[in-house]
This record gives structure tokens, C-alpha cells and sequence, in this order.
């Protein structure tokens, strides 16, 4: 039974109601509710100027944006990514028919290891697909000079990493093609949605085509879709989110900063190893072992605070998830300990004092 106290691990951002208002009334007054109109054009618009990308192919969601990547970019035989991830990552691949191959990963960072990454490559190996964790940027430079050596495509599961910047440049250009989730537990949000990200605008224009079936602008089908489409309500959504972008941003470093203050007097707690760069969107902390984690949670709970063991059990532990299984025990071991803490927008600074004031004094 929830109660209306209760602090659940994450809460979606939302501009006043009010201002969502005139954006449906616009779409009330055309009578074009999708097919690629007025606002999901503005969004795409609004949102690359905000996130600092060249362009953006606005989607039904992060997962059928990864579906597109591996179609547009003629992927086959295995793709190599990481275990420590949500199912969307390994799930797009299959539904590809294509085979995840699962590399270990770095369990400083939480992102894919690229010596994992070179040790997995095979003659069948034609992509490889890392993980931004926790809107931490992964090892891109490595990871493309492992790309060039091998001649594969890398195509970035960015779901974490809206906003996210490395190295001056948005984290989104980052490979052939990132996929990116507007989904309503992300940093930016349209509800449900997703998009793809690219610098190669023949690769943009197919991905533009797929989402619509395979049609080009002037409605002539000339390539195999399907329907990706984001609705014209929910680019609505994210037209008046996107004011509160920066906003969000920032208060969540300021949060993340908070616990870490906090939490990092107690020696047996381990934190994710970020980049300045990263958007702090989680608040991930790791405990000795699982019987701890298990016992804070129940603790927690008491209190009405409901953390999330993001990302456990690991994907290549799931049914059907790999033709064999792969030996990644630093994913393994990270599973069974880390903890991502509640945090967002609306919760109040003292809420966070009080929840990891909770945990030292149950430690």
C-alpha cells in the first residue's frame, strides 16, 4: 500500500501544468496528433540547440531507438556490450536477431572495460554497444581506437546521459550513432519517448525514413520501417520540460554532492567513480556485501524511502538473454551491492540528510 509520504527512488520532472496548456491547445486547433508534426519537429529543434547536438530523430521511446541504430547501421552476428544495464540494452539486440556478447566491465567507473571489450571480438563481432551508466561518460576514445582497429561500428546506449557533455562536446556524437530515453524517470522527459543522435546526415535521413515506415519527406517509401514515431503530445511534454533542463541539472549535482558529503564519513561505502562531466541523473552507492544492502533497504523502507538496486540480477543472468553464459565477475559482484538512492527534483534537501543520516547510523 502506498502512502502519500512515501520517497520513491526517482520522480519525473514536470513544467507547470500550465504551461503544457497552450502547446495542447496549438495541437487541439490543427488536429495533428503525429506523422512527424509541427511540435515533434519543434522539439527536435529546441532539444538539440538545449543538449548541444547538430540534430535529433525523435522516437516512441530509447529501447525502438536502439532497435533503429542496429537496423539503420546494418548490423549482424554479435554485438558486444555490457551486463550491468537495464534489459532495453540486450533486448534491442535480440529483437534484432542479433547475439550479445557480454564484455566485463570497469567496477571504478561501472562502464564497460574496453580490454573486456577487445577480449570478447570474434570474426562475427560487427558493433559494440557501451553503456553511459548513470549518465557517467564511458571510455569513448578507447573504445573508438578499438573500433578503428577492428572495423566496427560503435553504437552508444546514451539512455543515462542527457546532457552530458565530454571533452567540449555533447556526449550524444559520441560513435556512429547514440540512443538516447525521454523517458519519464530520465533528466528530460516527453513521458514516453526516445531519440537518435548522429553526425552522419546520410545516416540521419535513413533514421528519419525508418521511424515512418521507410517513407522520405516527400512520402515516397524508399527503405524498410516501421512506426518509431513520438506523438505530437508527448513532444508537447517535452517542449515545457525542456525549460527546466538546466535547472534539473544542476540540482542534481548539488543533491549528488549532498550525499556524498555525507555518506563518504563511513569508510565501508564505495561511490561510482565519475567524470566531471557526468550528469549525476542516479545516486549510486555500494555497500560491503549483499546482506548489508538488504538490511538497509528493509530499513528504509520502514521509513518510507524506497531505494532501487539498479542494475540487479545482471542481463546475461536472465532466460533466453545469451546463447552461453559469460564470465563477468566484477559485474557480478557490483550487482549484489550497489543501491541508487532517491533523488530528484522535488525532494527536499533535508529528506536526503535525513535518508543517508539513516544509513551511518544503521552502519
Amino acid at each position: 500500500m502506498t502512502h502519500e509520504n512515501d520517497i520513491h527512488v526517482t520522480q519525473p520532472t514536470l513544467a507547470p501544468l500550465a504551461e503544457l496548456h497552450p502547446l495542447l491547445e496549438q495541437i487541439w486547433k490543427s488536429g495533428i496528433l503525429t506523422h512527424n508534426g509541427p511540435l515533434v519537429r519543434q522539439f527536435e529543434k529546441d532539444a538539440a540547440r538545449s543538449l548541444g547536438i547538430t540534430n535529433l530523430v525523435a522516437t516512441a521511446s530509447g529501447t525502438i531507438a536502439l532497435q533503429m541504430g542496429i537496423k539503420a547501421l546494418n548490423l549482424t552476428g554479435e554485438i558486444i556490450t555490457t551486463p550491468f544495464t537495464f534489459v532495453a540494452t540486450t533486448s534491442a539486440i535480440l529483437w534484432q536477431n542479433c547475439t550479445p556478447v557480454f564484455a566485463d566491465i570497469d567496477p571504478d567507473t561501472f562502464n564497460i572495460d574496453p580490454d573486456s571489450i577487445e577480449a570478447r571480438i570474434t570474426n562475427r563481432t560487427s558493433a559494440i554497444m557501451p553503456v553511459h551508466i548513470f549518465g557517467n561518460p564511458c571510455a569513448v576514445q578507447a573504445i573508438a581506437q578499438i573500433a578503428r582497429r577492428h572495423h566496427l561500428h560503435v553504437l552508444y546506449d546514451a539512455a543515462h546521459a542527457a546532457g552530458v557533455q565530454y571533452a567540449g562536446r555533447s556526449i550524444l556524437e559520441y560513435g556512429d550513432m547514440s540512443a538516447t530515453s525521454f523517458h519519464a524517470t530520465k533528466i528530460l522527459n516527453t513521458v514516453e519517448g526516445g531519440g537518435c543522435v548522429t553526425t552522419d546526415r546520410e545516416l540521419h535521413e535513413r533514421l528519419k525514413r525508418m521511424r515512418f515506415y521507410g517513407y522520405d519527406d516527400s512520402r515516397h517509401m524508399i527503405d524498410h520501417g516501421f512506426n518509431g514515431k513520438m506523438t505530437e503530445v508527448h513532444a508537447a511534454v517535452g517542449i515545457a520540460n525542456l525549460k527546466y533542463l538546466r535547472k534539473t541539472l544542476d540540482d542534481r549535482k548539488e543533491k549528488y554532492a549532498l550525499y556524498k558529503e555525507i555518506l563518504s564519513t563511513h569508510g565501508d561505502l564505495k561511490f561510482q567513480k565519475i567524470s566531471r562531466d557526468c550528469n549525476c541523473c542516479y545516486f549510486p552507492v555500494v555497500f560491503p556485501d549483499e546482506t548489508t544492502l538488504l538490511k538497509i533497504v528493509q530499513a528504509l523502507n520502514e521509513q518510507h524511502v524506497f531505494p532501487r538496486r539498479y542494475f540487479h540480477p545482471p542481463v546475461n543472468t536472465f532466460p533466453g538473454m545469451a546463447p552461453s553464459r559469460f564470465h563477468t565477475p566484477k559485474s557480478d559482484n557490483l550487482a549484489k551491492r550497489i543501491l541508487c538512492l532517491p533523488l530528484y527534483l522535488k525532494l527536499e534537501k533535508d529528506k536526503i540528510e535525513h535518508i543517508a543520516t539513516r544509513i551511518l547510523h544503521f552502519l
